[in-house]
């Protein structure tokens, strides 16, 4: 830690301290009063009234073609009269053998506060059940992503209560700032259902993804080798996340077989390298202008070779709707976001500045992906890096500077 980083700033008083922690009490418990009142409306027990057979006819926006050898294909139909809505879910075989207006008679079961559940068949109790908590999850979505959004504030105002004093006032707040926006967002723009998971788990997962990278990225603007341990973290998300939305193959090997060891090997690296005067800093450098020029031409050949490959995969997903351009498209930058990955874990290591450009440019296309996946949560996170990054970058060039010149002060000794 610098030398006027270790004064207590205006967000690390006394005071100040103890608005964070009675913060954090009320966002945490105004969390869990949210979950208590979603689990509560989810587990609900709404009463049958009533049944009814229905002629259910296949629906024309059936979304035909975005089934490639898909494990599950929901067909949608619709009752003549508009009043209800099936959803059938097929393998791959039956749905390519189903006709164009193909129908079926289905049953209609009306619960008591007027909404329904329809099946193509005569439904159990269990079914029934499901399906029940099915519309009262989905009425409940708010209130989860509400809760979610209120925890991640009150996870970050905790961490910046505990461990404040490590950081400047400026650091807090651009820290709780993202934590905040990242929240709204997540409202805002609530995620959907993608293959078999709940859209509120993977709103988990993104803004777990947010908290983490953000703490790493303003580990590492300070120099703290303990930016490896929260970035091992960093990686499980990520690899759940490509897991369970089933794209980005390139990221999640990268991930698997770069980034958790090189997290590791990093960390013992930098621990070796403390600098003379405070040894919370570690020391960085700089690259040469030939080594820049070899790294950009790797990066361009990995981009190239990789996409191409990954872009002749049949991979079945629902993540992108069935548009296999857009998915084509997104694994060139997949690679090429990997690539800059790489090449960031390897100045990281090295303990380079030009690793703070890498990293620019890795938010650049992810962003970029983000917008075509439609993961609008995720953009806060690329404004954060960013943000940091420039800030960091700005940081280790002028520790970088004052240590040449210092050297070269004692050389003329």
């Amino acid at each position: 830690m610098n030398r006027d980083e270790k004064k207590t700033g205006v967000m690390q008083s006394v005071p100040a301290v103890k608005i964070k922690k009675l913060l954090t009490a009320a966002l945490f418990l105004a969390a869990l009063a949210l979950i208590g009142t979603a689990a509560a409306r989810i587990l609900q027990k709404v009463p049958v009234t009533g049944e009814k057979s229905i002629l259910f006819i296949r629906a024309e926006a059936s979304l035909e073609d975005e089934f490639e050898d898909e494990t599950v294909c929901p067909v949608t139909y619709g009752s003549a009269d508009g009043a209800y809505e099936c959803v059938v879910n097929y393998d791959f075989e039956e749905w390519e053998s189903l006709p164009a207006d193909h129908s079926f008679e289905g049953t209609v079961y009306l619960f008591e506060d007027g909404r329904y559940a329809a099946f193509d068949h005569a439904a159990s109790e269990a079914e029934l059940a499901a399906a029940l908590r099915d519309l009262n999850a989905d009425e409940s979505r708010e209130a989860l992503g509400a809760a979610l959004a209120i925890a991640l504030m009150a996870v970050s105002l905790l961490v910046m209560a505990v461990w404040g004093r490590f950081f400047t006032d400026y650091e807090q707040i651009w820290f709780l700032s993202i934590m905040i926006l990242a929240g709204i967002i997540s409202i805002l723009f609530p995620e959907e259902d993608v293959n078999g998971v709940k859209g509120v788990v993977i709103m988990a997962l993104y803004l777990a993804d947010t908290f983490l990278n953000i703490l790493c990225e303003l580990l590492i603007s300070k120099q703290s080798k303990w930016n490896f341990v929260v970035s091992i973290f960093v990686e499980i998300t990520e690899i759940v996340i490509c897991l369970v939305l089933a794209y980005r193959f390139a990221t999640l090997a990268t991930t698997l077989f770069f980034w958790l060891p090189i997290d590791i090997v990093s960390f013992i690296n930098w621990h070796k390298h403390p600098d003379r005067e405070e040894e919370d800093l570690t020391k960085v450098r700089r690259l040469s202008g030939l080594t820049k020029a070899l790294i950009l031409l790797g990066i361009a050949l990995w981009t190239v070779g990789v996409g191409y490959l990954l872009s002749g995969l049949n991979i079945s997903t629902d993540f992108f709707g069935g548009n296999t351009t857009l998915a084509a498209v997104v694994c060139y930058l997949d690679a090429c976001a990997s690539a800059v990955g790489v090449v960031n874990g390897v100045l990281i290591f090295l303990r380079y500045q030009e690793q703070w450009l890498a990293w620019i440019a890795e938010a650049l296309l992810e962003g970029v992906i983000n917008v075509l996946s439609g993961q609008y949560v995720l953009l806060v996170l690329k404004a954060g890096y960013l943000t940091n990054s420039t800030y960091g970058y700005i940081k280790w060039r002028k520790y970088i500077a004052t240590h040449e010149k210092e050297e070269q002060n004692l050389l003329s000794l």
